[in-house]
């Protein structure tokens, strides 16, 4: 006989929590190993001795690694999943009849905590990792990926704004007689406010004279850091990947250990810097990270985007031994020139030539900050060179070679990265199939995609929430697998087992 549900709902139940989850649940898994008690004593510092009691600050953190665990962007739909969810609450430390914080009061104590404390979460997790044997610290890969802003491009003003209300300042504090600086501030203000309501109205500058079908103004094709900034989030900067449009960006760094993907340095920059600006921020947190676990750094890799004079002087300091490709405008040599290291100069060797010298004149640096050797030939040894046209040009009677001044350390790299081509493809295969993965999954997994919060600070913090998550969950499976794997290995026969050791140990040896 076919059967029908009907549901009676009672008044009064009498259930357990704790029956009602499974014992296998995850989120127990993530109560038996990672102890949060610490952050009490961490946080002791951001609250007062009286007044009303916060949120528990290991529930705030419970919350927020549910978010990032189960790719929740929104702190209401946050709240309203944790809420449905019988293990989550459990996991909480909340009964089936107790109401959850609201979604407001996750946001403000995310602005109340600093980075310290999330980054002290992420060494935490990591130290899991590491207690494991997750971590060998001979290699490690390092990229980045750009993660969306919590700011519109609809909200970009131009900067000539603010460079003529500074103009404005300083003209103001010349030649005024009574310089007193409530007064001064106020019409500072208000010519800044009215200097904007002119701007916006111009021709030309944040909004288009260019008009779509229905009305909308039409944006410039391209917008530059230079010339725009969005008053909604100053920190979040322009940027594009190829095929994609424009939007306001923010950049995670990410370094990841190649023995088993573990992330073990993570922190956020603006998309408008070079990664090879950002490498020192990157490894100086994952050197310190290393060094609390008792892990000797070897061997980095990166792509050519975090290629720097300052960056490979970097890593000659730390004694890090780096592949990083140059990037594209190296020159390896000169063609129809020698460099000699011991006189400092460039010396002619074209064939029909006069053999010019050219030497060291000075180090000049251009607008955008690069320095670079300058040398030149005199005028007397080219003047009447026969290829003085094709290799000086037809005005100008000496030739002159401009080098970075950290032309030995990018010399030094194409060596290095020439000695053994397929050791150097082995390198670039291992750093895409260790650190890309990894970016990905914390993008389309961990919540990475887009930050829901603004600030440099904040963009921060969510990219560690968004690697410890990843770490932890990497972590959980790990002992996971361990553990079915030696009670399966335990269940041998005797024969099979001393058999299997012998394979296993062969293979580890060979690794190492």
């Amino acid at each position: 006989m076919q059967g029908k549900k009907i549901i009676t709902p009672q008044l009064f139940y009498h259930q357990s929590l704790d029956e009602m989850v499974p014992k296998d649940n995850f989120y127990r898994k993530v109560n038996e190993n990672l102890s949060l008690d610490f952050l009490y004593k961490a946080t002791a510092n951001y609250y007062g001795k009286c007044g009303q009691e916060s949120i528990d600050p290991v529930v705030f953190f419970k919350i927020l690694m549910v978010g990032y665990l189960n790719n929740i962007n929104s702190d209401r739909g946050l709240i309203r999943f944790c809420s449905n969810c019988l293990d989550i609450r459990l996991f909480l430390g909340y009964d089936i009849n107790e109401s959850l914080p609201f979604h407001s009061t996750i946001s403000r104590t995310r602005s109340l905590f600093g980075e310290e404390l999330f980054l002290e979460l992420f060494r935490k997790v990591l130290s899991l990792c590491v207690g494991k044997g997750m971590v060998r610290g001979k290699r490690m890969a390092v990229d980045s990926a750009f993660i969306k802003a919590n700011a519109s491009m609809d909200s970009l003003i131009e900067k000539e704004v603010l460079e003529d209300a500074s103009a404005f300042v300083n003209e103001l504090e010349d030649n005024s007689e009574f310089k007193t600086t409530s007064t001064r501030k106020k019409m500072v203000d208000q010519h800044h406010d009215w200097k904007k309501k002119e701007y916006e109205g111009m021709p030309g500058t944040n909004k288009s004279d260019r008009k779509d079908e229905d009305g909308n103004a039409i944006r410039p094709k391209y917008l530059s850091n230079h010339t725009h900034y969005s008053p909604t989030d100053p920190d979040a900067k322009i940027s594009v990947k190829p095929g994609k449009a424009r939007q306001l960006n923010y950049s995670g760094q990410l370094a990841v250990d190649d023995a088993f993907h573990v992330i073990t340095g993570a922190c956020a920059s603006t998309s408008g810097s070079k990664d090879s600006v950002i490498f020192p921020e990157i490894m100086n947190q994952t050197l310190e990270n290393c060094k609390q676990n008792h892990i000797a750094l070897d061997e980095v890799l990166a792509d050519a985007g975090y290629s720097s004079g300052e960056a490979l002087k970097y890593c000659k300091e730390k004694g890090i031994n780096a592949y990083i490709p140059n990037f594209g405008q190296y020159k390896p040599f000169r063609e129809g020139f020698v460099f000699n290291k011991e006189e400092n100069r460039y010396e002619c060797v074209k064939e029909g030539g006069y053999n010019a010298l050219l030497l060291f004149k000075k180090i000049k640096t251009d607008p955008k900050g690069y320095s670079s050797n300058h040398y030149r030939s005199s005028e007397s040894d080219c003047k009447d060179c026969p290829l003085r046209a094709e290799c000086c040009g037809k005005t100008t009677k000496f030739k002159k070679i401009d080098t970075t001044i950290h032309k030995p350390l990018y010399d030094e790299m194409h060596e290095k990265l020439n000695r053994d081509p397929n050791y150097t493809r082995f390198l670039t295969k291992r750093r895409s199939s260790r650190v890309e993965p990894v970016l990905g999954t914390l993008i389309n997994y961990h919540n990475m995609k887009r930050v829901n919060t603004r600030g440099i600070k904040n963009a921060n913090k969510h990219v560690l929430m968004a690697a410890l998550t990843y770490n932890l969950k990497k972590y959980l499976k790990f002992i996971t697998k361990k553990v079915h794997r030696n009670v399966a290995i335990m269940n041998l026969p005797q024969g099979k087992f001393w058999q299997f050791f012998r394979i296993q140990n062969t293979s580890y040896i060979a690794r190492n």
